[in-house]
């Protein structure tokens, strides 16, 4: 068998493909547990400064191999609901929320379907780019169901809640243009793997240890009290000043040259 999730690393930034494309890399039991193991060994490699998540084959993610998991049985389905130790979110929402815990930017890049599953695995991450024959759906209720891999932690901070009532209670197809307007999308793309590379590039290029304190900012703050909030901003701010990587940012600015920092630390 194929891997299911392809893993390449340059320049720091980290290649993803879901790799199932002869069914649009539909979902099942060995999809969730590849796509979690490769969110969660990208957190741990300190080498990593920004990712790029994709799709091989026609589409990014068709959701649920409903038939992989009537061959699983009953069992193998109540295990995605199951709640790792340590973790607060299921089995079935940590492919979509592993993403978040990447301490590092993460991009979706979207073409062909992103539906259910495949549409909230893409909410997931900190920006997504699609190409303009993209369709997004949260098609859970097609079969009777609702959506349950973490959309009501990512569509509220992308969208106004009568919007992810719409969307949730129709299961309606969406074209990439709509999609962006509505803010599911951070733009569409004729390229999008190539502008989504070029963006991982920029941010890889910046402080790794500022941008991953960044990303736990806005995270965090983004739905905290004014307290907690600002709080959490300066914490982060004196963990990064004066240390090697802000004083070599501040260098290379003065000295008009291409900065050279260090790891970030965990």
């Amino acid at each position: 068998m194929s891997e299911l999730v392809k893993i390449s690393i340059s320049n720091h930034v980290a290649d993803v493909r879901l790799n199932r494309p002869e069914k649009y890399n539909a979902l099942n039991p060995d999809m969730f547990k590849a796509i979690i193991e490769a969110g969660r060994s990208l957190a741990q490699d300190t080498s990593v400064r920004a990712v790029v998540l994709s799709g091989e084959g026609k589409g990014f993610c068709a959701g649920l191999d409903f038939q992989g998991f009537v061959e699983m049985g009953e069992k193998g389905a109540l295990d995605l609901m199951q709640t790792q130790p340590g973790q607060i979110a299921n089995n079935a929402q940590l492919p979509a929320m592993v993403w978040k815990q990447v301490p590092v930017p993460v991009i979706a890049v979207l073409h062909g379907v992103a539906y259910g599953g495949g549409f909230q695995i893409a909410m997931g991450a900190d920006i997504r780019i699609a190409a303009p024959d993209t369709r997004l759906s949260v098609m859970e209720i097609k079969w009777g169901i609702i959506p349950d891999m973490s959309a009501t932690q990512t569509l509220r901070d992308l969208v106004r809640l009568d919007v992810a009532k719409e969307l949730t209670f129709s299961g309606r197809i969406l074209e990439a243009e709509e999609a962006w307007k509505l803010g599911l999308v951070t733009r569409v793309s004729q390229d999008p793997l190539a502008e989504a590379h070029q963006m991982a590039n920029e941010f890889a290029a910046r402080n790794p240890s500022a941008v991953s304190a960044a990303k736990h900012l806005l995270e965090i703050a983004w739905h905290a009290d004014a307290e907690e909030g600002l709080k959490l901003e300066a914490s982060l701010q004196k963990t990064l000043m004066g240390t090697s990587n802000q004083r070599e940012a501040a260098a290379a600015n003065f000295e008009k040259r291409k900065p050279r920092f260090a790891d970030r630390e965990e």
